[in-house]
């Protein structure tokens, strides 16, 4: 006789509940790495918020 496994009906029950979170998660982390590597050296020099913190 085959055990009951409960771990399908958790993740299927945890999904439907965390999808929105995990999917604005990904999108903003998408976000902000696309403009993070959009920046350059001049970018860092000019900016005020990377002068304030070398220090």
């Amino acid at each position: 006789m085959r055990k009951f496994d409960p771990w399908p009906v958790f993740f299927k029950r945890e999904w439907n509940r965390t999808w929105p979170f995990l999917v604005g998660f990904a999108v903003t982390g998408t976000i902000i790495t696309k403009l993070s590597l959009g920046l350059t050296e001049e970018d860092a020099k000019n900016s005020k918020f990377v002068q304030e913190h070398k220090r």
